[in-house]
């Protein structure tokens, strides 16, 4: 089938989702009964103008940001030009998300009322010159009247190793009641001690979980999960959202400011900065694929 830039609506039950193909495969609506679950989707038109990040963003080929723009990994070394218009730096000057989704337009393989399939041959120059690994992705979405299931394969298709460090950044927003009195639950995992730029210092503290309203309580912290599946979740008066980790994702970061009126739960395939610093890093040998599933399940509470 041919490259598609049009939105794809996936209806289930009270469940609608709506993805855009032509600008990274971004999730750009979650709606139960017609009331939206996602946050910054207002305006993106102007998150991708700025680079920004909104409503369910595949971050690839990197989750987070990375501690430079030169590094070795995968045999090979990478040199980034900051003025890249394939790059997004944060305010430290780093590259952050890997290419702004905006920018990856998928060919669709699959559609139906239910599912929407498709992938990204990444051999194209202004691709490898960020990440220069050939290879495919391919993205499988299934909604169901309960949730969302998103499963991601890299298949070495290329001829090149392929390090493996993507992840997703789903942002979670309950109409009805202040951010404050929002319940967040998080399972004991492994804190990541980060330095003052958000990069991992390679030490780690236990955390004994979080199950609390958020009331003045921020995060913005990376963890690894230390087991094959985790529930991450977000209660609000009239609704649940639950990151379910199936499988592929040993690590997430929890992003609360607050200040806003979202929490971000992300799947990640390794730590950040896991490109430049090789800590989880998984490395897909030619002709091997990995996969990794989340779902995102979704209760009405009145």
């Amino acid at each position: 089938m041919k490259e598609s830039s049009c939105t794809q609506v996936l209806t289930a039950g009270e469940l609608a989702a709506v993805f855009l193909p032509g600008q990274g495969m971004l999730g750009a609506s979650l709606q139960l009964a017609g009331r939206e679950l996602l946050g910054r989707v207002e305006d993106l038109a102007s998150a991708a103008a700025k680079g920004g990040t909104a409503g369910i963003p595949l971050l690839y080929p990197w989750a987070n940001r990375l501690s430079s723009t030169r590094f070795r990994t995968a045999g090979r070394e990478v040199v980034l030009e900051p003025t890249s218009s394939m790059l997004h730096l944060d305010e430290h000057g780093l590259p952050i998300h890997g290419v702004p989704w905006s920018r990856l337009s998928w060919e669709v393989t699959e559609a139906t009322a239910t599912t929407l399939g498709a992938r990204l041959e990444w051999n194209r120059e202004e691709l490898l010159a960020v990440f220069p690994f050939r290879h495919r992705v391919e993205l499988a979405v299934v909604l169901d009247p309960d949730g969302l299931r998103v499963e991601t394969t890299v298949h070495a298709s290329g001829g090149d190793t392929v390090p493996v460090s993507f992840g997703f950044h789903p942002y979670f927003s309950l109409a009805g009641q202040p951010r404050g009195r929002w319940r967040l639950t998080l399972p004991g995992m492994r804190r990541l001690t980060l330095d003052g730029w958000g990069i991992p210092t390679g030490a780690e503290m236990p955390f004994a979980g979080f199950d609390a309203a958020l009331g003045e309580q921020s995060f913005d912290d990376g963890f690894t999960v230390g087991r094959d599946t985790a529930a991450l979740s977000l209660t609000g008066p009239n609704h649940r959202v639950t990151l379910e980790l199936l499988s592929g994702y040993p690590c997430t970061q929890v992003f609360a400011p607050r200040d806003k009126d979202y929490v971000a739960l992300e799947p990640m395939t390794a730590p950040t900065s896991a490109l430049t610093q090789g800590r989880g890093l998984r490395l897909l040998q030619p002709g091997d694929q990995f996969q990794a599933v989340f779902r995102i399940h979704v209760a009405r509470l009145r």
